[in-house]
């Protein structure tokens, strides 16, 4: 394992009735923006509760922030901020409008030139606006994580932004709050933070055994309640347990200190931006035959969650590990997404499109090894089209 160093400021208010932990959160002297997407916290009553916490202080409303934010409408935002002198944002929603939020606090503080350069250089704006979020959708960790996807549809990209200067301050986590999200967002969710959990532990032994056991953990939890949690739609402890679940896999700690993927999240990101596919469609499409198609270089760890996870201990290591796969590709199903691209319609010309599209952006050494070349990306691609 090797050394690190871990920090995350992010204060988490959990359990029943905890949005009306914003109103101390948030220094009441501060002019707030509350940032959100569509209408539907409108239609659920969470809206009211944050405009009930937030009695006593100033605040605006910015809405309209896609489930994949644009880079345009995030503009209009700092627009809005700098007119009118917004020193706090509250983000409430899911990981979109809370990435987007999070974009939004260093770019309206941001004196270069176009903040998108914060994203394609790595430039730093040298300090941010505070966030704090309402979480309305468990998927990405994004309250308690420095990282953003910004789609630029001028550009026709997607790409992932972090600086630590983001971090949420705070972040409240009230389980009844997800019972009116349709259920194809709720797998997307479960999915999802699977995925982000893979992408930390999937790789090669290197004596994380804590992290390790820990992602175990999260992964059979998100096994053990999927169904469930995409089927129920009142249940607390499910609920909990699921929004709890996903925001562990993110938040940075499971991944400290050892190898990390991505690869499948980079070739996910294309996905999106060719086809408009949700994010966690795309994970769910590429993550298995990812796994087939590099299998040797992830052998000893895929044969350790074969074991772990899946209880698979007999038969060969070939075998095993086809059924881990198998039965990860079955998960997904069970959940209501589809584990390939051939099952989802996509275009036998998507393989060789997402490759190049990878390789004209300089995305040539993907994954832990730096090993998944585009004629890599290819195979995998193909390989969930076959």
């Amino acid at each position: 394992m090797d050394n690190f160093s871990y920090f995350n400021p992010t204060k988490l208010f959990f359990g029943k009735g905890q949005i009306a932990a914003i109103g101390e959160a948030i220094p009441k002297d501060q002019k707030v923006l509350v940032l959100y997407g569509g209408g539907s916290i409108k239609k659920n009553g969470v809206l009211d509760q944050v405009h009930a916490a937030l009695a006593g202080h100033t605040f605006l409303e910015f809405s309209g922030i896609e489930p994949n934010p644009h880079y345009e409408t995030l503009m209009k935002a700092v627009e809005l901020i700098k007119r009118e002198g917004v020193q706090y944002l509250l983000a409430v929603g899911g990981g979109s409008v809370i990435d987007g939020t999070k974009f939004i606090s260093a770019a309206a503080c941001y004196e270069g030139g176009e903040p998108w350069d914060m994203i394609e250089k790595g430039i730093t704006a040298g300090r941010a606006l505070p966030v704090g979020c309402v979480l309305t959708l468990p998927a990405t960790g994004s309250e308690s994580n420095t990282f953003s996807v910004i789609s630029h549809v001028g550009k026709g990209l997607k790409r992932a932004y972090g600086d630590p200067l983001t971090y949420p301050a705070f972040a409240v986590l009230d389980p009844q709050v997800t019972y009116s999200l349709p259920r194809h967002q709720v797998a997307n969710g479960v999915v999802d933070a699977f995925v982000h959990v893979m992408e930390q532990y999937m790789t090669y032994p290197a004596g994380g055994a804590v992290q390790d056991r820990y992602a175990e953990g999260l992964l059979q939890t998100l096994v053990e309640i999927g169904e469930k949690v995409v089927n129920t739609t009142d249940d607390y402890d499910s609920r909990a347990t699921f929004m709890w679940a996903a925001n562990q896999a993110l938040n940075g700690l499971i991944g400290q200190g050892v190898p990390q993927d991505w690869s499948t999240h980079m070739i996910g990101h294309e996905l999106t931006a060719v086809y408009g596919l949700d994010h966690a469609v795309s994970l769910a499409a590429v993550l298995t035959h990812n796994l087939q198609v590099n299998r040797e270089a992830k052998r000893a760890k895929l044969l350790q969650y074969a074991a772990r996870v899946w209880n698979i201990n007999e038969g060969s290591e070939d075998a095993r590990i086809d059924a881990a796969i198998a039965k990860t590709a079955a998960f997904f199903e069970s959940v209501g997404l589809k584990s390939s691209l051939k099952g989802l319609g996509i275009e036998a010309a998507a393989a060789d499109k997402i490759a190049g599209r990878l390789e004209t952006q300089g995305l040539i050494a993907l994954g832990e090894h730096q090993s998944v070349t585009p004629a890599v990306v290819s195979a995998i691609l193909n390989h969930s089209l076959a």
